[in-house]
């Protein structure tokens, strides 16, 4: 009889564990290695896809979200589970990258650096600047917003193939450069290294149905919808 309570108590204190860990959306072993593995969520546009028309237009915005993001978390999620993965965040991950197989290199980097993007992005805004201590750093750094916006568009035309444009702080500084594939400057090993608080993406997926093979005009189009407002948090950022 005792052994049979003893079987039923430690059967519901297993079904709670399991109930807990479902619950608060973590997979915490039951074994006690007190361990959580991270997983990429899509995350949400805030706006309609048609928002950004006369910079990207909604067609685009329909299939970068849903079908390439959406597989960017898909796989590296998969790649998670295959190559058990223990992290606590993305930056965590990126900073043994060197561990890790391409698949997860190349779906991780896309899932955090799209997430990142949709929210570096707002309907267009006729005169769209920064202000404060953002516009004070970029004056400082770069002489004037319109020479950061020249080294920027520079670092986006100039990435041959597929790749990114960062807006990056460095011990203090405010640097741009350009990372190939889905690679970012959180990544270990990567030339271009820093805090990354501006993203554009100049994969052709992201702006081919609409200009082709112009890519500077969607670069140039660019700067109507960046929400300056984000880069802002991400400069305070700590």
């Amino acid at each position: 009889m005792a052994n049979r309570r003893n079987f039923i108590k430690n059967s519901l204190g297993l079904a709670a564990g399991v109930l807990i860990a479902k619950n608060t959306g973590a997979t915490e072993s039951l074994l006690g290695l007190g361990q959580t593995a991270f997983k990429f969520e899509m995350e949400p546009l805030g706006y309609a896809f048609n928002a950004l028309e006369g910079a990207i237009d909604a067609q685009t915005m329909q299939i970068h979200y849903e079908r390439h993001y959406g597989a960017y978390v898909k796989n590296a999620n998969d790649a998670i589970v295959e190559e058990k993965v223990q992290a606590k965040d993305a930056k965590s991950i990126f900073k043994s990258m060197d561990k890790y197989s391409a698949k997860l290199r190349n779906n991780a980097g896309g899932a955090f650096n799209h997430a990142m993007f949709w929210k570096l992005l707002r309907p267009t805004k006729a005169d769209n600047k920064p202000s404060g201590t953002l516009l004070q750093a970029i004056n400082k750094d770069f002489g004037g917003f319109d020479q950061f916006k020249e080294q920027f568009a520079k670092a986006a035309t100039s990435q041959f193939g597929s790749g990114w444009a960062w807006l990056v702080v460095e011990n203090g500084k405010l640097k741009v450069g350009g990372t190939p594939n889905q690679d970012n400057p959180l990544m270990k090993g990567i030339a271009l290294q820093g805090k990354p608080i501006l993203g554009l993406d100049v994969w052709e997926h992201a702006y081919y149905l609409k200009y082709q093979n112009k890519r500077p005009d969607y670069v140039g189009n660019f700067w109507s919808i960046v929400n300056w407002d984000q880069v802002q948090k991400y400069y305070d950022a700590k």
